[in-house]
């Protein structure tokens, strides 16, 4: 038999990039303008590689550290109106009881504003004619809910503000900087909107949604006449509402027949909502305030990619613009709105430029029972297909992938794998039919979505069929493990990243604060109390007898969602039955990996699991330092 090697042009993969550059810290994100547009602030690593945030006066190079944190990093912070401080978020070692803390920008000092043990805070308010209170949610007098708080940030103090009866998931403060309006939970699982007229009125209900619908309120009009809510009542999808208070009417602002209300753009002063955006393929926006019509045209001409707004001084004269692409960092650009020019500010990751990273394609299929599936592919640079492929799998389930640079799909293409991520039923985005199809559908129609996805890379020739590999986080963990347990021969191995094992411990074990959403999930998942035998049978840990294939399990320790048990049981169960199972535990981490050397730690372990069983590349794992992972931990949960 003869071979021609004219026919087929040699194909090879790039040269591996470092999981340095995809996994670890960024080198400069999130800049946020104070108030007055005088300074900004941003977050980037100190000279222990920690995350912290930092300062320049606008127009000079005077950058200087503000924040001392010593371990975790700084994740989210944001001005307050008075623009000589701010303030940042942060927990301990993962365990998401978040707490509030104020830094001034002249003096560097730091304080705790909600300095309470086992509270978790969270800030429901700020507003400029209030410049030093903020409204704060904490869970003090009873874990299981969030009661209203005013913290003056000049002395500190805090004072109790309004009660939750214990179903109140989301406050609306108005102009006054009153309470006025609530998102509450129904026994039911659905939700209501509730509303007073003064603080010291009592509360009345102006809308319910039943468990199959979404919907709440948002944001008061300057005059308090308006409430803005989003609901998908009397529609498929979630739309923007303005609700008269008086006459009780609604009128719709923004909607798509198919899509949910994504972003909203507001006016900085004036309390009025200005653009929306529908995330279908990619995001799409519409304007709904003619005077920033030529700024959004000119912000989607100026370069590729998607663009959001960051910040805006209260002048609304400065805008802050992330360009975000799905090969490459963001980029960010201060646009001066008055002459229409972009200044650029730095990329998060420029050791990104100019690297063989791979397109993201939207893609879709038709799933068995007839519903349409969206979804993401990226393929790897350099190599024809079928290739290995890894389905990556998003977590919530309540929530979806979009479109953009992901390190994992970057770093999985590198590696030589198509990556496939799916938006499976109950996925959120396309409107409450397509969400309602995941109800109670766990290892179910939302697993033959993802087993429909598997048969399409097959079918189109992206992938083999004897080396797909699934992995996620969260739900996607879950994924993993429902993927090796109810569907034993499809997958060559899984990778399971704090994921619930057990759908009974995993609901008897939510966290107290979850307490007003329960409904919800049993509505969604299934109820704890009335059908036990119902979650088991859709809880991989009964069915390890049926795994075949190698898993690989990394857990947070302090996770207060899915807790360190839900995977050592499933650990304990595999070993005692012989099965294939690697895991690692990370002592210092939560519902996900927040330190650049535990992300690093795992990343190395995961690809070398992968190339192992998918034959695909990897870099070899060197010396990681200051990780926290315990490889195969004796377990304790027997």
């Amino acid at each position: 038999m003869q071979t021609s090697t004219l026919q087929q042009p040699k194909t090879e993969l790039p040269p591996l990039i470092e999981r340095e550059i995809l996994f670890g810290n960024p080198e400069k994100t999130s800049p946020q303008l104070s108030p007055d547009g005088k300074y900004l602030a941003y977050i980037a690593p100190d000279e222990h590689n920690v995350l912290q945030v930092q300062l320049r006066t606008v127009g000079q190079a005077d950058d200087r550290q503000l924040t001392a944190d010593k371990k975790r990093g700084i994740r989210m912070f944001y001005w307050t109106y008075s623009g000589e401080e701010l303030i940042y978020l942060q927990d301990a070692e993962g365990d998401e009881n978040w707490h509030l803390y104020l830094v001034n920008i002249q003096s560097n000092l730091v304080r705790d504003l909600t300095p309470f043990q086992g509270v978790q805070a969270h800030t429901i308010a700020f507003d400029r004619k209030f410049p030093n209170e903020i409204l704060v949610g904490m869970n003090i007098r009873d874990r299981s809910k969030h009661d209203v708080y005013r913290i003056n940030l000049k002395n500190g103090a805090v004072e109790f503000e309004t009660d939750n009866p214990g179903n109140i998931v989301r406050w609306i403060a108005d102009a006054q900087f009153q309470v006025r309006a609530a998102t509450a939970t129904t026994a039911d699982g659905g939700s209501e909107l509730v509303f007073r007229e003064t603080a010291d009125k009592s509360w009345e209900s102006l809308r319910r949604w039943g468990p199959d619908e979404e919907g709440g309120a948002l944001m008061f009009s300057e005059n308090g006449k308006i409430l803005y809510i989003i609901g998908n009542h009397d529609a498929n999808a979630e739309r923007l509402l303005a609700l008269d208070l008086e006459t009780k009417q609604e009128t719709d602002l923004a909607s798509d027949p198919e899509y949910d209300v994504g972003n909203i753009v507001g006016h900085p002063t004036k309390r009025e909502i200005q653009a929306v955006s529908f995330y279908k393929d990619k995001q799409e926006w519409q304007i709904l305030d003619q005077s920033i019509a030529d700024d959004f045209e000119d912000l989607g001409k100026f370069r590729p990619g998607e663009f959001s707004i960051t910040s805006r001084n209260l002048a609304d004269t400065t805008w802050l613009v992330a360009y975000m692409t799905d090969d490459g960092p963001v980029y960010y650009y201060v646009y001066d709105r008055a002459s229409k020019t972009f200044t650029f500010l730095f990329s998060n990751k420029p050791k990104l430029e100019g690297l063989p990273l791979s397109s993201m394609e939207p893609i879709s299929y038709t799933a068995r029972d007839g519903l349409t599936i969206h979804g993401y592919l990226t393929k790897p640079v350099g190599v024809a297909t079928p290739v290995p492929t890894v389905l990556l799998v998003h977590g919530g389930p309540w929530a979806r992938d979009t479109w953009g640079y992901n390190p994992q799909a970057q770093w999985l293409a590198n590696r030589g794998y198509a990556v496939l991520q799916i938006n499976f039923r109950g996925s959120t985005g396309y409107g409450k039919a397509f969400l309602n199809a995941g109800n109670r559908e766990w290892a179910a129609k939302m697993h033959d979505d993802l087993l429909d996805g598997v048969n399409w890379l097959v079918e189109t020739g992206i992938a083999q069929q004897d080396k797909i590999a699934i992995m996620g986080g969260s739900y996607g963990g879950y994924a993993a493990l429902a993927g090796l347990t109810f569907s034993p021969d499809v997958f060559a191995c899984a990778v399971d990243i704090v994921g619930p094992s057990n759908l009974i411990t995993l609901l008897q074990s939510i966290p107290p604060y979850w307490e007003p959403i329960k409904a919800s999930m049993y509505h969604r998942v299934g109820n704890l109390e009335t059908e036990p035998e119902f979650l088991k049978s859709i809880s991989p840990l009964f069915f390890v007898d049926r795994i075949q294939k190698p898993l690989l399990i990394a857990q947070g320790a302090n996770d207060p969602r899915v807790k360190e048990a839900e995977s050592e049981q499933i650990v304990n169960a595999m070993k005692q039955a012989g099965k294939p199972v690697e895991y690692v535990l990370y002592t210092d981490e939560g519902h996900g990996f927040a330190r650049p050397e535990n992300r690093l730690h795992f990343y190395a372990i995961a690809e070398e699991f992968l190339a192992k069983y998918l034959g695909g590349r990897f870099e070899p794992a060197g010396n990681i330092a200051n990780h926290s992972g315990v490889v195969n931990p004796q377990t304790t949960h027997n």
